[in-house]
């Protein structure tokens, strides 16, 4: 049984999703690039390293803490480089009004974070125009 309209929802809602994850990587490249020109500097470590449900290697998600200057402890997550390890010490960057939604560990030595989330964007952008234009020829039929 074919459901009318089907075909358009899917990918509407296909195109919602990759926009907003490349909205979201957008932002966070935005946010790094001005934290490491003007943020706080302060040591922290890597506090635990998870790993993806089904073990595999390459979707690990990374959290580190550190100290603000007021002696206030932030853990946070951040993308960072398989070599990352738990308890490694690393240079956290953030912006003292809002440390937790800020932080990053780019920086000297540590370029995944940055490097990561222009190609996250780019991928999702790249996959938001390419359903949009499957939309636009779904709806038009492939005609001018």
């Amino acid at each position: 049984m074919e459901v009318p309209g089907a075909g358009y929802v899917v990918l509407a809602l296909l195109v919602g999703l990759f926009g907003a994850l490349s909205w979201t990587y957008a932002r966070r490249l935005v946010t790094v690039a001005r934290v490491l020109r003007r943020g706080v500097r302060a040591e922290g470590e890597c506090v635990r390293v998870e790993t993806e449900p089904y073990q595999r290697s390459d979707a690990r998600r990374h959290f580190f803490a550190f100290r603000t200057a007021d002696c206030a402890r932030v853990e946070f997550e951040d993308l960072a480089g398989g070599s990352t390890t738990e308890g490694c010490a690393v240079t956290v960057t953030y912006d003292d009004r809002d440390p937790a939604g800020t932080a990053t560990v780019a920086g000297r030595g540590s370029w995944s974070p940055v490097l990561q989330s222009p190609a996250l964007a780019a991928g999702c952008g790249t996959a938001t125009a390419g359903f949009t234009i499957l939309i636009f020829f779904e709806i038009t039929g492939g005609n001018r």
